[in-house]
C-alpha cells in the first residue's frame, strides 16, 4: 500500500468526524444557515491564498523538473476553486478581500506557511494533500445521498467530480515519491486533517 493511501487510511476517523459534522450535515440536506457558510467561504477563500502559496513554494523546491510544473498547474487549480467562492461571495455580500481570519483559520494558514518556508517539497505537499483528498471524499459521500437541488448543491457537486479527485491523486503521487515515511510525515498529515475538522466546526459555531 502506498504512503499517501496508508496516510488517509490511518486518519480515517478524522474524515468521518469532518462528514458527520453539523456544518457538512447542513450542507448535505441545504438546512445550514446561510450566515454560517458565508462566514466558511470568506474563511476558506483566505485560507485558499495560503494554500496557493504553499503550491508555488514547494514547487520551487522540488529537485524534478516535472514536480515544479505539475504544482505550479495545482496552483492554478486553486484560483479555479476560488472563482466558486467568488460566486457565493457575490450572491451573498461577502467581502473576500478584507477578510479577518478566525482562530481556526489563523491555525491552519500558519501550519501550511510554516511548513512550505521551513520544509522540503514532500513534507509540505504532504500538509496540502489532506485538504484535497478530503473534501474530494466528502464531495462523492454526500453525492452518493443524492441529496436534492438546494443552495449548497454546487458545492457537492464541485467536490464530486472527478477534476477534484484528479487532483488530489495528483499530490499524492508526489507524496509518495518524495515525502519520507516517517513520524514527522504522518504527523503532518494528522496535524492537517485536525485544522480540517476544526475549521468545519469553527464555521458551524460562527
Amino acid at each position: 500500500m502506498s504512503l499517501a493511501m496508508r496516510l488517509w487510511n490511518e486518519n480515517r476517523d478524522l474524515a468521518e468526524a469532518s462528514l458527520n459534522n453539523p456544518f457538512v450535515r447542513g450542507i448535505l440536506d441545504g438546512t445550514l444557515e446561510r450566515r454560517k457558510f458565508a462566514y466558511y467561504v470568506s474563511q476558506d477563500a483566505f485560507f485558499l491564498r495560503a494554500f496557493a502559496r504553499a503550491y508555488v513554494i514547494a514547487g520551487a523546491k522540488a529537485q524534478e523538473w516535472s514536480d515544479f510544473i505539475q504544482l505550479h498547474e495545482l496552483a492554478a487549480g486553486v484560483f479555479n476553486e476560488l472563482k466558486l467562492h467568488g460566486k457565493y461571495a457575490a450572491s451573498w455580500d461577502v467581502d473576500l478581500q478584507n477578510v479577518q481570519p478566525g482562530a481556526a483559520t489563523r491555525r491552519y494558514t500558519d501550519f501550511v506557511m510554516a511548513t512550505a518556508w521551513g520544509e522540503g517539497t514532500g513534507l509540505i505537499v504532504t500538509a496540502l494533500t489532506p485538504c484535497m483528498r478530503l473534501y474530494s471524499w466528502l464531495g462523492r459521500e454526500l453525492a452518493a445521498q443524492h441529496p436534492e437541488a438546494h443552495v449548497y448543491r454546487d458545492w457537492i457537486d464541485t467536490y464530486a467530480a472527478d477534476e477534484i479527485d484528479q487532483l488530489a491523486t495528483q499530490l499524492e503521487d508526489i507524496v509518495n515519491r518524495c515525502a519520507p515515511d516517517d513520524a514527522r510525515t504522518h504527523a503532518v498529515y494528522r496535524y492537517a486533517m485536525e485544522c480540517e475538522r476544526d475549521f468545519f466546526q469553527a464555521a458551524f459555531d460562527r
